[in-house]
């Protein structure tokens, strides 16, 4: 179909809302879930709101949650380990449970 001036009418698209990001979040960015944040990022609570944060990867420390929901309870949260990681007890050369720190490593 051809309007007054001759050239095609093509369909209107509605813009999105400003407050929509056009590009998925990068480190530091404000977000309200992991698929608001760019690829190797995941959105993790700072104080009280939250950002795109790192992905956590092999020997970095890591928080392993005894209790189901107390990751909520954080307000310093880090990411998940990376795919083909996870959080375990550090293995220390010393005496048994000499440390209760946690780091991400291979299954």
């Amino acid at each position: 179909e051809l309007d007054e001036l001759g050239t095609e009418a093509l369909p209107r698209q509605t813009p999105a809302p400003a407050w929509l990001p056009t590009a998925k979040g990068e480190e530091g960015d404000f977000c309200l879930r992991s698929s608001d944040c760019a690829a190797g990022l995941c959105c993790a609570r700072h104080f009280w709101s939250k950002i795109c944060k790192p992905v956590l990867r092999e020997g970095q420390v890591c928080t392993r949650h005894r209790r189901k929901g107390t990751h909520g309870l954080e307000i310093f949260q880090r990411c998940q380990c990376a795919e083909g990681l996870s959080c375990r007890l550090q293995r220390e050369h010393g005496p048994a449970d000499a440390s209760r720190l946690h780091t991400c490593q291979r299954h």
